[in-house]
């Protein structure tokens, strides 16, 4: 393998690791989004329930 050859496959090595990396930093950001509208939707949840049970209790 000469010089160029191995320059050649070295760049498009690196090319490709790279946009791996991309992509998973852009499926990890759509994630903590999941999670976050998860946590949100969890925490709504709890707060109507506990309400349901607090109004149950009064009457």
């Amino acid at each position: 393998m000469n010089l160029q050859d191995f320059e050649t496959q070295y760049r498009e090595a690196m090319a490709e690791t790279l946009n791996e990396l991309q992509t998973a930093i852009l499926l990890l950001a759509q994630v903590q989004q999941k999670i976050q509208i998860i946590g949100s939707s969890v925490q709504n949840l709890s707060e109507h329930v506990e309400e349901f049970i607090a109004n149950q209790k009064t009457e």
